[in-house]
């Protein structure tokens, strides 16, 4: 939502009176100086002076820099034209405030000279003294005017981060030069002032020139602080409560780029760290409802260790399919098909699940579970039975899908060593298992055809679940891809541990 013309007037008339405001700076330490030497009647025409540069021809300058922004804000102009003009506005503000500052200050520290009837209690300051006086005010109405505008640029990039979306991408500051020249001004300039008028003056003049000088930083250095510290930390704090919320697992986290240096530019990063973070976790999301999430971690963890090579384990493994599926995709519409096929899968994984199986393959309308691999599952082989127990009871007590399909499947069952590792090329790889285990499940599978059973499990499973199934032998049968014939059993689901 763009701001409103109200919005706009605002943050025009705050960023005047913040980069005018030096004017009434300069008339408090007017004011100090009258106050401490008693030359009241100087006052007027030095406030006049002061008001009348850096005040009224600064406020001039000051709506025109603030032009091309109020463009945008109207929507006028694109935020490429004015991210220049926005990350140096305070440079730009302070430079014309010191120009000004130059003249003003130069001004009222020479009238005693060429106007000696102004009823001053003091004489005519020294070169030395003048020349310190117009160095050392034009550097802290610059210093002071750029912090304050600095602060006030946090703001307004706040506003348009939040308004327009958009942040800063160019940084001009430089966040040590910033914090150099906030030191000097606040603890050098004072210093040196006070260090000439102690080899310019003595006696009552000393005093009071010192005086004078006291009363002027602690002044300037109390506002100064003020804005140099919101100016300088704010930025900071905003970069660490965002990093606090990203430690907190918080991706939705995109922070205002509210300065103009290397805090600015650092904040940037950070967004786009975010940014590459919440994608990454957009296609983990994402990988997670293809892959199941158990291989989808291990497969990070790998990666994660530089690892690719194969490993070798006891396994169980599980290949179910669905008995006449393409008869039945023949009379079913494509979107009926998909809905029924969708919640059967739903109705296998979860005794998959629940046992311990991990899910690595869908293979059309079957899948492909293992026990034990890559999750550890404590007797694997009787966990892998009792999930085909009841992947039989839930899928024989329904239908499926908003067409109601009645749907029968078989199941294979295989336990020994396979070999699992990441398998493909390039950025495309899988994790999967490979072995005589896993292809005889897939036999077993297709053998049920054969026999009209429902589960058929290889010898091996038998004898690893250690009785308490109804398994039913079916003597040996040549399996295509093995040299020598092997045993196999039927499983009654309607018996036994479920």
């Amino acid at each position: 939502m763009s701001a409103t013309h109200a919005e706009i007037a605002a943050l025009r008339r705050h960023y005047l009176w913040r980069a005018t405001s030096v004017a009434f700076l300069s008339v408090a330490i007017n004011l100090i100086y009258v106050s401490i030497t008693g030359a009241w009647p100087i006052l007027w025409r030095s406030a006049a002076s002061g008001f009348f540069l850096l005040l009224g021809v600064n406020w001039l300058i000051a709506r025109q820099l603030f032009e091309p922004i109020r463009r945008f804000l109207d929507g006028e102009t694109p935020f490429e034209n004015i991210q220049r003009r926005l990350t140096q506005l305070p440079l730009l503000s302070a430079r014309y405030v010191g120009l000004l500052s130059i003249v003003v200050v130069a001004f009222q520290t020479s009238t005693p000279w060429w106007i000696p009837s102004v009823g001053l209690v003091l004489p005519p300051p020294t070169i030395a003294d003048f020349a310190t006086i117009c160095i050392v005010l034009p550097v802290f109405f610059f210093t002071y005017t750029y912090f304050v505008v600095s602060d006030y640029l946090a703001g307004l990039c706040e506003f348009i981060f939040s308004r327009y979306g958009h942040n800063l991408g160019l940084f001009f500051g430089s966040y040590p030069l910033k914090l150099l020249v906030a030191l000097v001004v606040i603890s050098v300039a004072p210093l040196a002032t006070i260090v000439v008028h102690l080899f310019s003056y003595d006696g009552e003049r000393l005093q009071l020139d010192i005086l004078i000088d006291v009363a002027s930083a602690v002044l300037g250095i109390t506002i100064s602080a003020y804005f140099i510290s919101r100016s300088l930390l704010r930025p900071i704090g905003i970069l660490s409560r965002a990093m606090t919320s990203v430690a907190g697992g918080d991706l939705a986290v995109r922070v205002p780029v509210t300065s103009n240096d290397e805090v600015g530019e650092l904040t940037g990063r950070f967004n786009d760290m975010v940014d590459g973070l919440r994608e990454r976790e957009r296609i983990r999301e994402t990988f997670g409802r293809y892959v199941d999430e158990n291989i989808a971690a291990a497969i990070l963890r790998r990666q994660g260790d530089g690892q690719r090579s194969g490993e070798i384990a006891e396994a169980t493994i599980l290949f179910t399919d669905i008995e006449r599926f393409t008869t039945i995709a023949e009379y079913l519409a494509p979107h009926e098909l998909v809905d029924a096929l969708n919640d059967y899968l739903e109705t296998v994984l979860e005794p998959i699940r629940r046992h311990g199986g991990v899910v690595n393959t869908f293979i059309g309308d079957g899948l492909f579970a293992s026990f034990n691999v890559p999750l550890a599952c404590e007797n694997h082989a009787a966990a892998a039975v009792r999930a085909a127990i009841d992947i039989q009871r839930a899928v024989g007590r329904r239908t499926f899908g908003m067409a109601g399909v009645a749907l029968a499947t078989r199941i294979g069952v295989s336990t020994g060593s396979v070999i699992g590792g990441d398998v493909g090329a390039g950025k495309r790889l899988s994790f999967t298992l490979l072995g005589d285990t896993v292809n005889l499940a897939a036999r077993l599978e297709e053998l049920n055809k054969d026999h009209g059973t429902r589960i058929l499990v290889s010898s091996s499973t038998c004898a690893a679940c250690r009785g308490g199934f109804a398994f039913q032998p079916l003597g040996k049968v040549a399996v295509r891809g093995l040299s020598e014939p092997i045993a196999i059993f039927s499983v009654d689901p309607t018996v036994g541990k479920a």
